[in-house]
């Protein structure tokens, strides 16, 4: 395990709010070396005394509900802090030269812009050779161009082997425990293509807003922000064939033929398979907030639903409905695998058109469940016939023990060298492929980006777009459609 974590972009809202806290959940379980140490680097001009002094109370105020007592004492004293101009690849030598001979890894939690200036600083300061690595946020550029440039930019830099793109998303326990589910279970595995399956669903609804990024996210959107790294992923993994092994290589390359596989949109189909909605000020939460209103009246979503289909042998004629947004009725993300009808209905009573499909839920937050909804009877003496109704069977692992954040498991592997869960270059490239496609269909037809009062679940038109299962009532259940 390497022992020296370089973290640049130390004072942004990621660093305070997701990864310092994960080291310091680390610390205290004793999973990290007795000599681990943490090298922030930021633009911000402090000694190392005064980025603690501005560290500790910042963790306390946006990420509370993540420490416990003594974390802050345990983390501190092992962090340093070095100021460097993020943009000028010459100051990472002059600043971080002193780390040079030691087994680093540097986790670049910056906007994608800097990336090849900081990756070419790391090589000019030997802190990319051999058996040093590199961990890059999402997401990997704003389009398909640039993430190539990124890419090549990189291969130069270091070699594939030892960049570990994340996506947090991947470290999420419910997520691991899909490929379990699906490929450890012989009755899953039996019904696992269109001939049983009649359409998907995934959902990752927010309750926040912009708030504090309206700089980036004026020029990338929910589709670009969520749907091209987050919402994907997800999607390979219901999607993908089977792997030789957990091997990363091989989950991998599964995950790039679903990739590959997805229809590109057409510009006549945009209307019809997709939406694009921005919110306005309403109420979230009890509180009332007000709209987002993109810089310089750029066409800025803040919402976005589409119908993706994977054009292959397993999943022909199944649609994928995707759906993320900012400032909705609830922090929800979920998937959810709805199956076809039994062929021959014998009940009368639900009948057949009001009878719930079996579905499989799969909720990565709030909490993390898998839930299977079946059909049960009602059977009794006062009965003339059996009435069903539906059954939920709770397949979730107990909750004993310490909920962890997905960060910290991701850590772990990036300071262990176990790439399986991180993603490929080819990968970011495929799905870039795909998102631009969207783009260039929504250019083309000049959809428009609808308004959607905050604290609702997005436009009206994009009701069949999002699963029966929400709680909310203004959602229909669109099953037997």
């Amino acid at each position: 395990m390497h022992d020296t974590l370089l973290l640049f972009g130390a004072t942004g809202d990621l660093a305070v709010r997701m990864l310092f806290p994960s080291i310091a959940h680390l610390l205290r379980d004793r999973l990290l070396p007795v000599d681990f140490r943490v090298i922030a680097i930021g633009r911000q001009d402090y000694s190392a005394e005064q980025f603690r002094q501005w560290l500790g109370p910042r963790m306390q105020e946006i990420a509370a509900k993540e420490l416990r007592g003594g974390d802050l004492e345990l983390l501190l004293p092992r962090v340093d802090y070095i100021c460097a101009d993020l943009t000028d690849p010459t100051s990472i030598p002059r600043q971080l030269g002193f780390a040079r001979g030691r087994h680093c890894v540097s986790y670049l939690a910056t906007p994608p812009g800097l990336f090849i200036a900081i990756t070419q600083g790391l090589k000019a300061a030997g802190l990319l050779d051999t058996p040093s690595r590199l961990v890059l946020e999402k997401p990997l550029g704003h389009d398909l161009a640039s993430a190539r440039e990124i890419n090549a930019a990189i291969r130069d830099c270091v070699s594939e082997d030892r960049v570990f793109r994340i996506d947090h998303y991947l470290g999420k326990a419910a997520v691991q425990n899909l490929l379990a589910l699906r490929f450890g279970n012989t009755l899953l595995e039996a019904v696992w293509n269109h001939q049983w399956i009649e359409s998907v669903d995934i959902l990752i609804a927010e309750t926040a807003g912009v708030d504090g990024r309206d700089g980036y996210y004026a020029t990338s959107g929910a589709l670009r922000d969520m749907v091209q790294n987050h919402v994907l992923q997800l999607l390979c993994l219901i999607a993908m064939e089977p792997p030789s092994s957990l091997g990363a290589d091989s989950v991998r390359d599964e995950k790039l033929k679903v990739l590959r596989a997805l229809r590109p949109m057409r510009v006549d189909e945009a209307a019809r398979d997709s939406v694009r909605g921005r919110y306005a000020s309403g109420v979230v939460e009890s509180r009332a907030v007000s709209g987002y209103a993109p810089p310089d009246g750029q066409d800025t979503e803040t919402f976005v639903a589409v119908r993706a289909e994977v054009d292959n042998w397993r999943w022909s004629g199944v649609p994928f409905r995707l759906c993320t947004g900012k400032r909705l009725s609830e922090r929800v993300t979920q998937i959810v695998v709805s199956f076809r009808p039994v062929s021959h209905w014998l009940f009368e009573n639900p009948r057949r058109e009001r009878a719930a499909p079996n579905r499989l839920l799969i909720r990565l937050q709030p909490e993390e469940d898998i839930e299977l909804g079946l059909m049960s009877s009602l059977a009794g003496s006062e009965w003339g016939a059996l009435e069903l109704q539906p059954l939920s069977l709770d397949l979730s692992m107990p909750r004993g023990g310490q909920r962890r954040i997905a960060y910290e498991r991701l850590l772990l592997d990036a300071l262990n060298g176990n790439t399986a869960l991180f993603v490929r270059s080819d990968e970011v490239e495929a799905a870039w492929a795909w998102v631009d496609s969207i783009v260039a269909a929504w250019s083309q037809a000049q959809l428009p980006v609808l308004s959607y009062p905050a604290g609702s679940w997005g436009p009206d038109e994009a009701a069949d777009f999002l699963p029966g299962t929400l709680t909310a009532p203004c959602r229909t259940d669109r099953s037997r459609r």
